[in-house]
C-alpha cells in the first residue's frame, strides 16, 4: 500500500532539511537565534524543495507559480501552493502550507482556519515555539479553537489531510531532529495526534 501523501510530504521535508547543509544551518541559526523572519524566509524554501521533490509545481514567495494561467508567487493568500503539473488551467490545488511564526495562538489558529477552507489532498501549518515543550499545548489549542467549532459533519467532510508542524529552538538535539514536530488531524475525533514520518 503506497504511504499518504502526508507520509511521503513529511519523508521529502526531512530529506531537503537533511541534505542541504547551507539552508539547514540558515534554519538552525535563525530558530536558535528567534530570527523569526529569517527562519520563515529559510523554510519557505525548504517547503517548496519538498513539495517540488514530489513532482507537484509550487508558488510560494520568491518562487512564481506557473500552473494557472495567472502567473504570481501567492494564490488565495496561502504561503505556499502547490499543484500537479501542466500546462496553465485553472485546477484545484493539491497542497497549501501555512508559515506562521507569530507568537500569539490566534494567528497560528487563523492560519489553520484558511488552510481548512481549501480544497486540497494536503494542508500544513506551521507555528514556532521557542521551546519544544510548547508544541503540544498549541495544539491542543488549535483542536479545541479551531477544530472543535466545526460541526462533527462539516468535520467528516474535510477531504485531504491536515498537519501541523511546530518548530522551535532545540540546543540539546541535532538539526533538524528536534526542531519541528508534526501532528496530523484525525477528522474522526477532531484531534491532532502525533506524527512521524516513519
Amino acid at each position: 500500500m503506497r504511504p499518504s501523501l502526508a507520509t511521503r510530504w513529511l519523508v521529502q521535508f526531512h530529506r531537503a532539511l537533511e541534505g542541504e547543509a547551507e539552508v539547514s544551518t540558515e534554519l538552525r541559526e535563525a530558530s536558535l537565534q528567534r530570527q523569526l523572519k529569517r527562519w520563515t524566509s529559510a523554510l519557505t524554501g525548504v517547503v517548496v524543495r519538498s513539495l517540488e521533490a514530489l513532482g507537484l509545481s509550487a508558488a510560494a514567495k520568491q518562487n512564481r507559480g506557473r500552473a494557472l494561467p495567472l502567473l504570481q508567487q501567492e494564490y488565495l493568500g496561502q504561503d505556499v501552493m502547490a499543484f500537479t503539473p501542466g500546462p496553465p488551467t485553472w485546477r484545484f490545488p493539491v497542497a497549501v502550507a501555512e508559515l506562521e511564526n507569530a507568537p500569539d495562538d490566534k494567528r497560528v489558529a487563523y492560519s489553520l482556519w484558511k488552510t481548512l477552507c481549501i480544497r486540497c489532498q494536503l494542508r500544513v501549518v506551521f507555528g514556532y515555539r521557542p521551546e519544544p515543550s510548547a508544541g503540544p499545548p498549541l495544539v491542543s489549542t488549535l483542536a479545541t479553537a479551531v477544530v472543535g467549532e466545526l460541526p462533527a459533519a462539516v468535520r467528516a467532510q474535510l477531504d485531504g489531510e491536515t498537519l501541523i508542524v511546530i518548530g522551535s529552538r532545540n540546543e540539546a538535539s541535532t538539526f533538524p531532529h528536534g526542531f519541528f514536530q508534526a501532528w496530523k488531524l484525525n477528522t474522526n475525533i477532531g484531534r491532532f495526534e502525533w506524527f512521524t514520518r516513519a
